[in-house]
């Protein structure tokens, strides 16, 4: 399942890498920071590289914290498979010419195209845990059993809050009418002129709101209109209706 990433960080057993192997666990992990990740100077790895000591667990989990992983030492192939991606996104920033000239891949010539993109995925698959688990972390959505429930929880906050459309929305200045508050008869008294004049706002507030639910109301009952009210006279039957 890692066979993508360790093909194109050149691993020299892509496909023979097994993440339940202790040795080649953590073998992979010494060479993606020696070769690809280099987080920590050549002479502070000595506790990663020593792979037969029996603290080499801690070196992880400290290694683990160093570079920011959301994922802990029990969730080893999540931890594994953010390294990966850590691992191309640096490789790809050495070499950013090399893989921008990449000519871009033949479309598939397969024409059915589901109308949901969620249908295809493999929600078993440990890399798309990952990659959900982290997208969740970075947006802080809490945690569902369910990960696809959890995917489409991501897509609806960037298409609500972080599209271009609903950034320029929020972004955009709402010009208010000022308003007389001497002129609006609040109905009673609290003793009080400041908790007046905030009861007086709170009560304009709620007033706004209850236009902008009926006007929500007027537009749903004109949609339901639009639907049933399309009658069809049969003047030979003398009456109206279908």
């Amino acid at each position: 399942m890692f066979k993508r990433k360790l093909t194109a960080l050149d691993y020299h057993s892509p496909g023979a890498f097994d993440c339940a192997d202790e040795t080649q666990f953590r073998n992979l992990v010494v060479w993606l920071e020696d070769q690809k990740i280099r987080h920590y100077k050549i002479e502070d790895r000595g506790s990663l590289r020593n792979i037969p000591s029996s603290d080499w667990p801690k070196a992880f989990h400290r290694y683990l914290q160093d570079v920011s992983c959301p994922f802990g030492t029990s969730e080893r192939a999540e931890a594994v498979d953010w390294l990966l991606g850590l691992a191309v996104r640096y490789e790809y920033g050495d070499n950013v010419d090399k893989y921008r000239n990449c000519p871009p891949m033949e479309a598939s010539s397969d024409s059915r195209v589901t109308s949901d993109p969620l249908v295809n995925l493999d929600s078993d698959s440990p890399d798309f845990k990952a990659g959900v688990l982290a997208l969740a972390n970075i947006l802080k959505i809490q945690r569902h059993d369910d990960y696809l429930v959890m995917l489409k929880a991501i897509r609806i906050l960037i298409q609500e809050r972080l599209s271009p459309e609903a950034i320029a929305k929020a972004s955009q200045k709402r010009e208010g009418i000022p308003v007389a508050l001497e002129k609006h008869i609040l109905g009673f008294d609290t003793g009080d002129a400041t908790l007046n004049e905030a009861a007086q706002i709170l009560r304009l507030l709620h007033i706004e709101e209850l236009r902008e639910l009926q006007t929500r109301i007027n537009e749903a009952i004109v949609a339901v209109q639009a639907v049933i009210a399309d009658p069809k006279t049969d003047h030979r039957l003398g009456k109206v209706g279908r």
